[in-house]
């Protein structure tokens, strides 16, 4: 649920005329997480970023190894506005932040607060200045409608707890004709490491049902060099 409303959530209580008689109107059934606890530890007050730094680049991590043909393939331009959902250590925002120029602008949307206060020093100590670091919500991006042209998921969808609302928030804040490129983790049972069918809660089908039923068309599957655990969509 969105922090930011939690506080309104209630119990509203209608006192007739008389004040003799009163209606409670119950809570909302609460939503139900499809991954529960799965950003905890992204979450955790202590965690260690540079843990994750030695994780997430380094070069036999798929993503982090094809990270020049990615970006080859957003075909980003001056003054484009992307939103890097998940950004993580920033790797990509760095990126991007140099393919849109001083024109466009750059979003660092993360989940969890340690990452977010690394983000902001590592703008801060490179000077960049098109770029805004936002802290998201379990169930939206936290971003205003028609603010960005692209939007870019990679090995991020998988930890989305509310996969339907974020996406329609993401819907929202995508301007006309706005792209959303999806990278995440084949999960094919019998093919697929136990580490993914543990981790990972669907195959790429289930994900782009979801992701189309909050309103997106699938473009098309780009086939990048040194894929073998994740897919481009």
């Amino acid at each position: 649920m969105n922090r930011i409303f939690a506080t309104l959530l209630f119990v509203a209580v209608a006192t007739l005329a008389n004040g003799q008689e009163t209606i409670e109107l119950a809570e909302p059934p609460a939503k139900q997480s499809v991954k529960p606890g799965i950003n905890d530890r992204f979450l955790d007050p202590n965690l260690d970023v540079q843990e994750w730094i030695d994780r997430f680049e380094v070069e036999s991590r798929e993503v982090y190894g094809a990270r020049e043909e990615i970006m080859q393939s957003l075909n980003l331009k001056a003054g484009d506005r992307i939103a890097d959902v998940g950004a993580g250590t920033g790797f990509f925002t760095l990126q991007m932040s140099a393919a849109v120029g001083a024109t466009g602008w750059a979003y660092a949307i993360d989940i969890s607060p340690k990452f977010i206060e690394h983000l902001v020093q590592l703008f801060d100590q490179r000077s960049i200045s098109n770029v805004t670091t936002v802290i998201c919500d379990d169930d939206s991006i936290c971003l205003p409608p028609n603010s960005v042209d692209v939007a870019f998921i990679c090995d991020v969808y998988h930890h989305f707890e509310f996969p339907d609302d974020t996406m329609k928030s993401l819907h929202r804040a995508l301007d006309d004709g706005g792209r959303v490129i999806v990278i995440d983790f084949e999960r094919i049972p019998g093919v697929s490491r136990e580490w993914t069918l543990g981790h990972v809660r669907a195959g790429k089908q289930t994900f782009i049902d979801e992701i189309q039923a909050a309103g997106f068309e699938l473009v098309a599957e780009r086939q990048i060099s040194g894929f073998k655990e994740n897919y481009y969509l």
